[in-house]
């Protein structure tokens, strides 16, 4: 920050000098606001309709300009502005764009104020000013330098006429239409050796002898407070008058420099530029060392020895924000258990999906570096690609490969109108999840544990192929460990294993326990748990194996399967579910013979038992949380319990 407000230093003064080198620049003189009795409150009415009257009133084709812009039925602010009647429209559209800026933070509350530049002056009144004379305020300010002792004597009473005489000029021209004329005129006369030029302008809105009366005024002031000196001036809000010993107008001539003076000039400009380009480049340059180093201070605050092959996977915030549209709610899609995800498209013109942490989540944290540890040595197609991670300024993000067709548990459980999967993409989906399992205990580099397996983490491309997201939970053991346990049980009640859910121990066959429930609500289209339905009061996987003894297996499939010849696989995969769904996790099938079951039709498959929370119409028991409190688990992915 320190080194950004330097360079907006720096590169302010190199403007201000070659604006001073090349063009005029508005000169402030004085302000003036009403006080007390004609002030208003903060955030009221009054003040926001002033603020739009300043911001619209400046006209880029027009040296004088009134407006009105109502407040409420019985109160109008009225505004007006005028340009000195030789300067461009240009020099006078940037004064009156200075004055609307400052006015408002020198009068903050007032509701009349009148601002002078040397170029413009700008007023605004809750009364009606226009076409009337308004001499106060009356502000006199002289050049500090007196007249030559010879060219004092008399030096008052000449003012005096050379002032009205000018001032007729002016009058001479007034009381015409706007567009005809502007109120103004130029004179210059000789005094002794010293020669004298004089401006004087009335408000176009003004009639002949108001314009007259207004100059008359202001030319009385001159005269008392002049001293002699050699230059002087007199404004108020309807006329304005001045004179100098030096032409301070031109209007057909802009002053120009003398030959050695551009050349300077030139030079001075050239090493501004080139010396604001170097400082530039070098700010550049440190910005981006020092934006590095504190990024490698956040991976190694975060990551520890890891964070050093992290680096090609940190994004910056601003590249996040930029693809995300700063997290608006129109690229959101969708909540998790530890934050929202957002769509974004980057400036390749690849979509991601945006994780984007609550903050202040210790979980989340947690979470967070688990993820990013895991899943960027995971390259699977049946595994979700995590494309980087951002930390910074509070901000935990995790970016991921967009994939469009929402989460499996969209399809199955979604509203009536969600569009039913036929069995193709069902048998597709069952074969994907199992492939990228497989691979994250048996091929990966790692062994993982996901712990977590469950529809709503199984998301869908263009073409139906599943890929399993979310690792916030996964566990990594040594590839010779078979299982672990932990006294922090986190996870999915109706997903989860028994000896996890009640002991804490968990190993791939938990996965299988997972990946068994999927399946059987693949076929079914009916979650295992929070069902309305009587007959799955006992839970899904209850269900089934009664049906399995009974052999009723058709009532158990969803209504909407009925391609021919599908019948037989269907089968094969309920009796797969409940093999995976054992209450002996040895008894569980691994998922590389999972992979073979399904793969190959001649394997002979041995028959189910009873299923693990086969509970005969009791429900189970709540599990209490660490804070002692019950704890509702349905669907609570992401809680937290002690093992009994």
């Amino acid at each position: 920050m320190f080194f950004h407000n330097c360079f907006l230093l720096f590169f302010l003064i190199i403007i201000f000098l070659c604006s001073a080198t090349i063009g005029a620049r508005a000169s402030y003189l004085y302000h003036n606001c009403s006080t007390a009795g004609k002030t208003f409150d903060a955030d009221s009415a009054f003040q926001s309709r002033r603020t739009t009257l300043l911001s619209s009133i400046a006209s880029p084709n027009a040296s004088f300009r009134n407006t009105t812009v109502p407040v409420g039925s019985n109160e109008t602010i009225y505004g007006l502005y005028m340009c000195l009647g030789d300067v461009s429209l240009q020099v006078c559209n940037q004064c009156v764009l200075n004055a609307t800026q400052r006015l408002p933070s020198e009068c903050p509350f007032s509701k009349e104020a009148v601002i002078w530049y040397d170029e413009c002056m700008l007023r605004y009144s809750n009364m009606s000013f226009f076409s009337i004379i308004d001499q106060w305020p009356t502000v006199v300010i002289l050049n500090p330098k007196n007249m030559s002792v010879s060219s004092q004597t008399g030096f008052s009473n000449f003012l005096l006429g050379f002032m009205n005489e000018t001032a007729s000029m002016v009058a001479a021209v007034a009381g015409k239409p706007v567009s005809e004329a502007k109120i103004y005129a130029k004179n210059q006369k000789k005094f002794q050796s010293e020669i004298l030029y004089s401006l004087a302008q009335c408000t176009p809105d003004l009639q002949l002898q108001d314009c007259r009366s207004c100059l008359s005024g202001v030319i009385r002031n001159i005269p008392l407070c002049s001293d002699k000196k050699i230059g002087g001036r007199a404004v108020n809000p309807s006329c304005n008058i001045r004179y100098e010993s030096f032409p301070f107008f031109d209007p057909n001539q802009p002053v120009s420099l003398t030959r050695s003076a551009a050349r300077l000039s030139a030079i001075v400009v050239a090493s501004l530029v080139v010396g604001g380009i170097i400082f530039y480049f070098a700010y550049y340059l440190l910005k981006i060392i020092v934006a590095k180093r504190h990024r490698a201070n956040l991976r190694q605050k975060y990551f520890g020895r890891e964070s050093t092959t992290l680096e090609h996977l940190q994004f910056s915030l601003a590249t996040i924000e930029a693809a995300t549209n700063k997290f608006s709610h129109e690229n959101r899609l969708g909540r998790g258990g530890f934050g929202q995800v957002f769509k974004g498209v980057l400036p390749t013109g690849e979509e991601i999906a945006v994780k984007r942490l609550s903050k202040g989540s210790g979980q989340g944290a947690a979470e967070f570096k688990n993820e990013v540890l895991l899943i960027a040595r995971l390259q699977h197609r049946n595994l979700v690609a995590l494309l980087g991670f951002c930390v910074e300024e509070q901000e935990k993000l995790l970016v991921y490969e967009y994939v469009p067709n929402r989460s499996l548990d969209y399809f199955l459980f979604g509203s009536q109108n969600t569009r039913v999967l036929d069995w193709m993409e069902r048998s597709k989906i069952i074969g994907g999840v199992a492939r990228g399992v497989l691979y994250l205990h048996e091929y990966s580099r790692l062994k993982i544990i996901h712990r977590d397996l469950k529809p709503s983490n199984i998301l869908l491309d263009d073409e139906m192929n599943p890929k399993i997201s979310d690792f916030g939970l996964a566990k990594m053991v040594a590839v010779s460990e078979d299982e672990g346990s932990t006294n922090r049980i986190v996870g999915t009640y109706g997903y989860m294993s028994p000896e996890y859910a009640m002991f804490g121990q968990y190993s791939e066959k938990s996965d299988v326990f997972s990946f068994g429930v999927i399946v059987l609500e693949i076929v079914s289209r009916k979650k295992n748990t929070g069902s309305s339905d009587s007959q799955y009061a006992d839970g899904l996987l209850s269900y089934t194996w009664k049906i399995w003894r009974d052999e009723k297996l058709v009532e158990i499939l969803d209504s909407n399967i009925n391609e021919l010849g599908s019948f037989n696989e269907v089968i094969k995969c309920i009796q797969i579910g409940l093999l995976c769904v054992q209450e002996n996790p040895n008894a569980r099938p691994s998922m590389a013979t999972v992979v073979s079951y399904l793969s190959n039709d001649s394997i002979q498959m041995p028959l189910p038992q009873e299923p693990a929370f086969f509970l005969h119409g009791h429900q189970p028991q709540p599990i209490i949380s660490n804070n002692g409190s019950q704890e509702s688990v349905n669907e609570a992915s992401m809680s937290e319990f002690f093992p009994r």
